[in-house]
């Protein structure tokens, strides 16, 4: 394989066989359990990198199924977002997140920075509920429920909150350790479809786990419970901070 050979094939790892296809990845029947809770604002400034700011003390726990993905297939998700600001625009900082499946973990970690590690999430009906869960190494650490479809929501109001710009922090390390890429990735979702969105009552417990820190955002309060079924397109993202510069 000749030089130029390796710059055309080099997308992604590994070089003859990446892990995942090339964009624009879409999603069909992406299904939502986002509980919103109260939490400690001095713990939200410890975690949220500058500059971006918090400006209330919440957080937004995500439950996600996807049957139908291009290029990662059906798998599960589950993490925590943390409403922010960045330059006087509101969005959501991406603080932690668990799936099931390799290719999306990957794709998401080299591509945007999306902080994902592997993890056992579940979403799913269970008589009159919708229940969220998030495993890791065999050991429950979250669960949200939600009663199910008790309120419809206005799909406008759902769709202005969804297409809102995400925030991550991308790190790639050197093959010395010291950080090559440190920066912070804006994306913002598209081709956006509400299909349905409901409300219902909503409980969320989390517990302490050394590798998935879930509960260091402590539950004081629940906010809110959203249940959202859509289809979607995820684009690349824009660096739109370098902290190496």
């Amino acid at each position: 394989m000749t030089e130029d050979e390796v710059r055309r094939r080099a997308f992604a790892m590994p070089l003859t066989s990446p892990a995942y296809p090339p964009g624009p990845y879409c999603f069909v029947n992406r299904e939502y359990l986002i509980i919103t809770y109260r939490t400690d604002p001095a713990v939200l400034e410890k975690v949220v990198p500058a500059p971006l700011k918090v400006h209330e003390p919440l957080v937004k726990f995500e439950f996600m199924k996807m049957p139908d993905s291009t290029g990662f297939g059906d798998y599960c998700e589950s993490g925590q977002v943390i409403p922010v600001s960045f330059k006087g625009e509101s969005g959501g900082y991406q603080h932690g997140m668990y799936l099931n499946d390799h290719a999306p973990i990957a794709g998401g970690r080299e591509l945007w920075g999306f902080p994902k590690k592997l993890g056992d999430p579940d979403l799913r009906v269970v008589k009159d509920a919708l229940i969220g869960t998030l495993d890791i190494n065999g050991m429950r650490v979250a669960t949200g429920t939600m009663g199910y479809k008790h309120a419809a929501l206005d799909k406008k109001t759902i769709f202005d909150a969804l297409v809102a710009p995400t925030f991550l922090l991308k790190i790639i390390p050197h093959v010395d350790g010291s950080p090559r890429i440190c920066e912070l990735v804006r994306y913002t979702l598209q081709d956006l479809i509400i299909k349905g969105a409901w409300s219902g009552p909503g409980a969320l417990a989390l517990t302490p786990h050394a590798l998935a820190p879930v509960s260091e955002l402590p539950v004081l309060e629940i906010v809110s419970a959203v249940h959202i079924l859509t289809d979607l397109t995820l684009p690349l993202g824009k660096v739109v901070h370098d902290y190496l510069k």
